[in-house]
């Protein structure tokens, strides 16, 4: 392959490199990604001879089994320790001493092409530790270094009648709308809202931030290498997210405050009726070959249905609908929930109010993640935008340390599950890491303890990283409370405990309602309701969690048992489903097919495989008692993917066409 510069790279620098600012980058930088850097400088691949040398020594006299038994959220302990994918500390200075060597302020790159394999021995010594061959497309793509290869030959360009519509502006749908254009197709995006980035334009509450590292939780074909902390806070993620927008020219193609109503589709004429209607009322007819759905799973906001909320007179607010006028000073605050959001919220208004007392019904796994308030020094965002590819190897190095090496963490091991409440021993240390954490926060209060031990198997729900909330809770103006609301009254709320707190703000962070697309009305083949089809949405399939059949062109992103739950984040998913779309309407313009629809049996064979991979996962088993919304009412699993995220991303680089019933053109079925 060739490696060709970033937009950050030093071809479209505009800053004087120094050996000052060199020097601090150095000093900042990853050694796994500055040794890199190294590599590439001067082309010397004996560098790679040498410290996998020293790495497997290292490891040798620390213990090849206590290395390998690292994870993500459970690292050794001791003075001695070494995180998972770092490198030992001595180590880390031979990198820093050679890069200081052999880097000048010229920068040269010596090496900008690899083979396969060199850059699977890269990636593994980046990341410390084992990458297979079957990793190497992957990683190329989502670390940047290449964009995804198209699979379905190119050798006709879409007719300008073929139109697609895709619903919602957020991160599916921005990169929907990037690589349809790409791809040469015409589309509209309509977005609900008055400004585009989904979650991140409507979640604007105290704290809001993403729990994926920011370096990661970007596109792949469009790093940035100015994040200023290495979780992005909300705000700064909508910048980036306007800056591609405005990138890619696709302001011009987006309606903004425009809800699509229904998408009924004709199979006279082989196209969908999307109806829309405008801020002002104005209902409107759009027709288009295909329609993407790119509107997330959890988008309404769930508002607990409380006896004698309406006679409450102070406010109250849902994270999601956050004031901004809203001002906690002084006041005494009830907030309810126990998630993502609700242990951000805490932390960041903690020092605003007079009191606060934190309603917890069901407490999450929190594990500790001092990444998630740390600045990224200037010296390392330096080190993104100048160093050779330094930015590419450091993102591959947080997809890799938080994706499939933690796949076996939700996985049942029958044998150990018997007789512990964690479910298997790599899931065993997922839990003793979040105990520890309990223990060292909280050295004198065993009610605290007790109140936030959960009582189910971690992954079971989300594993929740502290931004302080724990530290939150020890300060004298806070409570916890184990329960939930019973009853608001005018000036307070009583709990299921039977307590009564006095309250001038409620704030309930209670998350959203589980829906996919079928809370639109939509309508496909022979009449059928999607809404139908899914149980009005408590019971959704889909052929790869995208495709339904009956609905022919009909491309819903995100949708069930889609989610990378064991680990990564939704923009590994919000890429691989939209090269899949891109794929599938390749393969109609190629073939002179009008539509495509998913057999049955393929589906109904596809959703037997998910279920019964599933099955021994924290998320199925039967013996789980966490509830959330992975579950529907029944108890099965709408939301997980059962499939490692490489081979998911496998799945999806081409459509399958012996799957598929088409219309026209030369394969009809």
């Amino acid at each position: 392959m060739t490696l060709t510069w970033t937009s950050g790279g030093p071809a479209g620098a505009q800053e004087r490199v120094t050996d000052a600012a060199l020097g601090a980058a150095i000093d900042a930088a990853d050694p796994g990604a500055l040794l890199m850097t190294v590599v590439h400088a001067t082309g010397d691949l004996s560098v790679l001879d040498e410290f996998e040398a020293k790495l497997a020594a290292a490891k040798h006299v620390r213990g090849a089994d206590a290395a390998a038994s690292q994870t993500h959220y459970g690292a050794q302990s001791g003075a001695d320790a070494v995180p998972p994918g770092q490198f030992p500390r001595e180590i880390s200075e031979e990198v820093r001493e050679r890069a200081r060597a052999v880097l000048t302020a010229d920068l040269p790159v010596r090496l900008d092409a690899l083979d396969p394999e060199t850059f699977r021995r890269m990636a593994a010594l980046c990341t410390a530790s084992t990458v297979d061959e079957e990793f190497v497309p992957l990683l190329l793509e989502q670390a940047g270094f290449e964009k995804s290869r198209r699979h379905v030959p190119v050798t006709t360009p879409p007719p300008a009648d073929f139109d697609v519509i895709v619903i919602g502006a957020g991160m599916v749908g921005l990169n929907a709308a990037i690589k349809l254009g790409e791809a040469g197709f015409s589309y509209t995006v309509f977005e609900a809202a008055e400004g585009i980035g989904g979650t991140w334009w409507r979640n604007t509450y105290p704290g809001a931030a993403v729990d994926t590292p920011s370096h990661y939780y970007s596109y792949s074909f469009e790093l940035n290498p100015n994040w200023t902390k290495y979780y992005p806070p909300g705000p700064e993620y909508l910048e980036y997210m306007r800056g591609v927008a405005e990138k890619y020219d696709l302001y011009r193609n987006i309606r903004l405050s425009t809800s699509v109503l229904s998408a009924d589709w004709s199979e006279d004429d082989q196209s969908w009726t999307v109806v829309t209607r405008s801020a002002d009322g104005t209902i409107e007819r759009h027709r288009a070959r295909a329609v993407v759905t790119a509107l997330g799973m959890l988008n309404a906001p769930n508002i607990p249905d409380v006896e004698g909320l309406d006679t409450f007179e102070g406010e109250v607010v849902h994270t999601a609908e956050w004031d901004p006028r809203l001002d906690l000073t002084g006041k005494r605050v009830v907030i309810l929930g126990t998630g993502c959001t609700a242990v951000q919220v805490v932390a960041n208004i903690v020092d605003q109010v007079e009191s606060l007392d934190a309603v917890v019904r069901s407490p999450h796994w929190i594990v500790p993640e001092k990444a998630v308030v740390n600045d990224v020094p200037e010296g390392e965002r330096w080190a993104m935008r100048h160093l050779p590819y330094y930015q590419e190897w450091f993102r591959l190095k947080a997809y890799w340390l938080a994706s499939d090496n933690l796949y076996p963490m939700p996985r049942i091991d029958p044998e150990w599950a018997a007789t512990h409440l964690s479910a298997s021993q790599p899931n065993d240390r997922v839990l003793q890491t979040a105990l520890q954490h309990l223990r060292t926060s909280f050295p004198d209060r065993p009610d605290l303890i007790e109140k936030l031990t959960p009582d189910f198997r971690p992954y079971a729900k989300r594993i929740v990283k502290d931004p302080g909330f724990f530290a939150a809770l020890n300060r004298d103006h806070v409570n916890l409370h184990r329960a939930s609301f019973a009853r608001v009254h005018p000036n307070g709320v009583t709990t299921t405990e039977g307590e009564f707190v006095e309250a001038d703000v409620i704030i309930f962070a209670t998350g959203f309602k589980l829906q996919f697309a079928s809370y639109i009305d939509i309508t496909g083949r022979g009449g059928r309701k999607l809404a139908d089809e899914w149980d009005d949405g408590d019971d959704p399939r889909a052929y790869l969690g995208i495709q339904v059949s009956g609905f022919p062109n009909l491309f819903v992103t995100a949708g069930p048992n889609s989610a990378p739950n064991h680990g990564a984040g939704h923009n590994i998913l919000s890429e691989e489903q939209v090269h899949y779309v891109v794929e599938c309407l390749q393969h109609l313009v190629e073939s002179g097919n009008t539509s495509m629809d998913v057999r049955a049996e393929v589906q109904e064979d596809y959703n037997r495989r998910v279920d019964q991979a599933l099955d021994l996962t924290v998320w199925a088993h039967p013996g789980e008692t966490a509830t959330g919304y992975y579950r529907n009412k029944k108890g099965r699993v709408v939301v997980s993917c059962p499939w490692r995220l490489v081979d998911y991303w496998t799945m999806l680089r081409r459509p399958a066409v012996e799957n598929f019933h088409f219309v026209g053109g030369v394969a009809e079925g």
